[in-house]
């Protein structure tokens, strides 16, 4: 069977919804704030693909992190059969698995798996980071030579395995990777750099981009990508995908959604140091001591994050459709609180017209 056959095309494009200019989709990393449980927070994801069902969001994607106390989403495929589960039509999928974490045949059953538990509702989106430092890199792969530079044999290898089309000749042609249905899952490339986006347009693949963390690349790397696309039995024109740090709230404006945000932040700054943590509170945030170079890349982060009361969080996300082009915009948002990213997500979907339900 061919891979035009076998996988789920006509999902890879959103559809847009109600008034909304184009399909708005979540990414969410089931947060662990200071003094909150990982159970809680798993509970708080639950939570919010349920709700983000009901408003209309498109998509509902969980990543693959290690060692990160703030961050429970740390196997993306457990994770992505409990939220089948709890919600009906929501599309779930990976932002992603991290490709050199894994052999592609584990993958590959992964996602057979939860392709036959929840049919057509299931994305892979891969990424050629290890999602994590180096010690715990070498740790997950016991052993394994593999690095970012193999990503495009492994990728090969995957879809072999999901395709079931190995050449004659090749040591895996009489695998299978079990179990495999009538479709599988679309597969998308992940990055934040030009590397993935030319690879993701070279072999006729949806693309998504990191914004939220590398927004000075954001542009450079769609033209990229659409410079590279070669039409597929995939896509016949490029699909890009950008994922947007945004906080909404229903009063106090830019500064109260900054305020929030903060917390975000300064879990950044400590990753960056080499000291991740679970997501401290506003309070902690605002009253932290930053050196004037600390102070520089709070700014920095806060600046590239879409803030402000729902009006203003929907303005500034369709302004940055139309700077980028992008066809799809998945919004994310590390706030301390799970409460306060539900009713984020939830003014968004509205200010956005995606629901009049909130």
């Amino acid at each position: 069977m061919s891979t035009e056959d076998r996988q789920t095309r006509g999902d890879i494009r959103g559809v847009a919804r109600g008034s909304a200019p184009a399909p708005l989709s979540i990414l969410d990393l089931a947060t662990v704030g200071v003094g909150t449980s990982p159970t809680e927070a798993l509970a708080g994801s639950t939570e919010l693909a349920r709700n983000a069902e009901r408003w209309g969001y498109h998509r509902f994607w969980v990543a693959e992190h290690h060692g990160m106390p703030g961050v429970a989403s740390s196997t993306p495929a457990v994770l992505l059969a409990h939220l089948g589960a709890h919600t009906s039509t929501l599309r779930l999928g990976s932002g992603g698995v991290m490709l050199p974490n894994h052999a592609p045949l584990a993958i590959a059953e992964q996602f057979g798996l939860l392709e036959a538990l929840h049919p057509g509702r299931i994305d892979l989106g891969l990424g050629r980071a290890p999602g994590t430092d180096q010690a715990t890199a070498r740790a997950l792969r016991r052993g394994r030579t593999d690095d970012a530079d193999a990503s495009p044999e492994q990728l090969a290898e995957l879809t072999h395995f999901l395709d079931g089309d190995f050449p004659p000749g090749h040591p895996y042609q009489r695998l299978t990777a079990v179990p495999r249905n009538a479709t599988r899952p679309p597969l998308w490339l992940l990055g934040s750099s030009g590397f993935s986006a030319q690879l993701a347009g070279r072999l006729g693949l949806p693309f998504a981009f990191a914004h939220h963390f590398s927004a000075a690349n954001t542009v450079p790397a769609l033209d990229l990508y659409r410079a590279s696309f070669r039409p597929s039995a995939v896509l016949a024109e490029p699909y890009a995908l950008i994922g947007v740090g945004a906080v909404a709230v229903p009063a106090g404006g830019v500064a109260e959604a900054r305020r929030l945000a903060m917390s975000g932040a300064l879990g950044m700054l400590r990753l960056r140091r080499g000291a991740p943590a679970a997501v401290p509170t506003p309070e902690e945030a605002a009253s932290y001591p930053y050196s004037p170079a600390e102070a520089e890349f709070v700014e920095s982060w806060l600046g590239n994050l879409v803030l402000g009361e729902p009006g203003e969080v929907a303005d500034g996300l369709e302004a940055l459709r139309k700077r980028t082009g992008a066809d799809e915009l998945m919004v994310t948002s590390q706030l301390h609180s799970p409460q306060d990213r539900l009713r984020s997500y939830g003014l968004i979907a509205r200010a956005y017209g995606l629901t009049e339900e909130v």
